[in-house]
C-alpha cells in the first residue's frame, strides 16, 4: 500500500525499471522461457500499478486504511 507522494514515485521507478527489464528480455531471453519470465513481471507491473491507482484516487482527506479496498 502506498501512503504518500514519495512512496508513490518510488512505485513509478520501480515500474519503470522492470519494463526496462522486459525490454530488454525480449531481445534476450529465450524463446520458450520468455513467457515464463515475462509473464512474472507483468504481474508484479499490474499489482504496482493498481497500487498508484488506488492512491491517487483517494482523497486527501480519507483515511489511508481505505485505499486497500
Amino acid at each position: 500500500m502506498i501512503h504518500n507522494d514519495q512512496e508513490m514515485e518510488a512505485t513509478h521507478e520501480r515500474i519503470a525499471y522492470f519494463q526496462r527489464l522486459l525490454a530488454q528480455l525480449r531481445v534476450t531471453a529465450r524463446p520458450e522461457e520468455f513467457p515464463m519470465v515475462a509473464s512474472a513481471y507483468r504481474v508484479e507491473i499490474q499489482r504496482m500499478q493498481k497500487e498508484i491507482l488506488d492512491y491517487l484516487t483517494q482523497h486527501v482527506s480519507e483515511p489511508l486504511s481505505r485505499q486497500a479496498a
